[in-house]
């Protein structure tokens, strides 16, 4: 058996899907895997099939071309010092990225990493004797159309291989659709439904199933003026969304941030998320990305804060305020939870660090936090943290307070370090030994809500059933118990206010891309934003992977407006 494995598992040395794309991996000699058994062998050759998830999600990659591309998150040049990057950041928010864009090549690599280490599963799985195989088969042959639905949603094609050391068939359109269907359905039978996140199962292929078949109007005719959302469509999307919904695996949460604590891994919303418990060795990023470089959220690490990085776009924030009308937005316990009060009276600002945890949400104006003098935390004469108002000392700008305002452009006033009402959504890692790795909090790909709201949008598309979407949308507001008021209830509902309903309850998830797309507002103008090209609904093919597949012509055409 020890000579067999080792053959097998060699195979995980030099991948790639074609000759545009090397991907280099750790050859698994025979010294690491003898004495293994089949179980153990199996767990070792699946887990490469998601542990690329983190580096794919972080904030400058996924995230960035998901968010910052949109009116949910913009990256000004800030102080002229920080966030530069040759205006990539700027470029992506104004829809001017080109082929070059590091972080473009980064999305394009990992994804293709992903599908090729999940071919590799699938051509060593089937030789172990164990009753995990089956399971485990299906999940890399899910993962590998799941990494291919991302191509065709940010790229518009995707890679058809079996053998890893053939070329990849490439197709767009249609039969990108049908593929990743097909795969999807033929993999369902075989998973299970056991309430892990981290895992593909059985709500998490309907989840994504629904998903795909949502977006298959875009992904037929991508650069179309208005998309045709076929009824079999729709008609599918109520009938996975409804299987996760009666399932009884899962539960909306009263505490809307409890989905992106540290310990959410256990959260019953989550059907599908990135395992990022500690000992996986995930990151922080989501959560010190949008944060100032005076905030620090930890009180056991003195060297990490924030890096004043992406602030929500003023349009975002007045959908909210539209949406309250004469209340403050912060009455949505979606928008803002507050964990840290200050007083007037000094002594009450002196905080146990057990007790020290910043607020969550959407932070605007003057912030308060952990006060730190030559790299050390101030404290108070009983031992405790001091906390009080915060200046840009980091930014060698002691004078200008850490006050967050609702403008910011792209202008040396708008890109200052205080411009921008930031995001805080997912909790810092306590556990974490630098601030910075470690995160704890599994990041988010489907839950619950979103069945509810694409089953809402679905019957509005196919039927206009209005009365049946509002129940949906009012189902996820009125569970946000845990904080009141809770979300009052809508009365009325059409497409518009679906898709305002979604930013709120999806912001900063790397979802809004895709949904402006869906309904038409990409070509929209909002803050530093005004291109309408309808070819930027799709990104550019990096630059070094049609270089890379040069020898075979015809083989990877570059998207039209590139």
């Amino acid at each position: 058996m020890k000579t067999k494995l080792t053959s097998l598992l060699a195979v995980a040395g030099l991948l790639y899907l074609g000759s545009c794309t090397n991907l280099n991996e750790q050859i698994l000699d025979e010294s690491s895997v003898s004495g293994l058994s089949d179980k153990q062998a199996a767990d070792g050759i699946l887990a490469p099939v998601y542990a690329r998830l983190p580096d794919l999600y972080t904030h400058t990659i996924y995230f960035a071309l998901q968010e910052i591309s949109t009116d949910e998150a913009i990256l000004p040049y800030r102080g002229g010092t920080d966030w530069g990057d040759n205006g990539i950041y700027l470029s992506l928010h104004q829809h001017t990225t080109t082929s070059t864009d590091p972080n473009v090549r980064n999305a394009w690599l990992l994804a293709l990493q992903g599908i090729s280490r999940s071919i590799t599963a699938l051509n060593t799985l089937p030789s172990l004797n164990d009753p995990s195989a089956k399971t485990y088969i299906a999940e890399a042959r899910g993962m590998r159309a799941f990494y291919n639905m991302m191509l065709l949603d940010m790229f518009g094609l995707v890679f058809v291989k079996e053998d890893v050391n053939a070329t990849s068939s490439i197709l767009r359109g249609t039969d990108a659709i049908e593929y990743v269907k097909k795969e999807f359905l033929a993999v369902e039978p075989d998973l299970t439904n056991v309430n892990n996140p981290g895992r593909l199962s059985k709500n998490a292929i309907y989840g994504l199933l629904a998903r795909l078949h949502l977006n298959s109007a875009v992904y037929r005719d991508r650069y179309a003026t208005s998309f045709t959302f076929q009824p079999a469509d729709m008609d599918k999307v109520v009938e996975y969304t409804d299987k996760i919904i009666n399932s009884g695996q899962h539960a909306l949460a009263p505490e809307y941030f409890s989905l992106f604590d540290s310990d959410n891994h256990t959260n019953k919303e989550l059907v599908f998320a990135i395992d990022q418990r500690a000992e996986l060795n995930g990151h922080n990023r989501l959560a010190y990305f949008s944060l100032s470089g005076d905030q620090f959220p930890l009180p056991a690490f003195p060297a990490a804060n924030g890096t004043d990085g992406p602030a929500i776009t003023s349009d975002f924030y007045r959908s909210w305020v539209a949406a309250n009308g004469t209340k403050d937005p912060a009455t949505d316990p979606r928008f803002y939870k507050q964990n840290l009060s200050i007083y007037s009276n000094p002594g009450d600002s002196c905080v146990a660090a057990g007790d020290f945890n910043i607020n969550r949400g959407i932070l605007r104006g003057q912030q308060y936090g952990l006060l730190r003098v030559n790299g050390a935390f101030v404290k108070c004469p009983d031992g405790k943290f001091k906390v009080g108002k915060l200046f840009n000392v980091t930014r060698n700008r002691p004078t200008l307070a850490v006050n967050f305002t609702e403008q910011i452009d792209f202008t040396v006033p708008g890109s200052d370090y205080n411009t921008g009402y930031r995001v805080e959504k997912y909790e810092f890692s306590k556990k974490s030994t630098s601030g910075r790795n470690l995160g704890d909090a599994d990041i988010v790909i489907f839950r619950l809500a979103d069945a509810y709201l694409m089953r809402a949008e679905a019957k509005l598309r196919k039927s206009n059933d209005a009365a049946a979407a509002l129940a949906d949308v009012n189902t996820v507001r009125a569970s946000r118990t845990a904080r009141q008021p809770a979300p009052i209830a809508l009365t009325t509902m059409n497409l518009d206010l679906l898709l305002r309903e979604r930013g709120f309850e999806f912001y900063w998830e790397s979802q809004r891309r895709t949904d402006l797309i869906r309904f038409g507002k990409y070509e929209s103008t909002w803050t530093e934003k005004t291109n309408s090209d309808p070819k930027k609904r799709l990104f550019p093919i990096p630059q070094t992977a049609i270089d890379g597949a040069s020898n075979l012509p015809g083989y990877l055409k570059q998207n039209d407006g590139y």
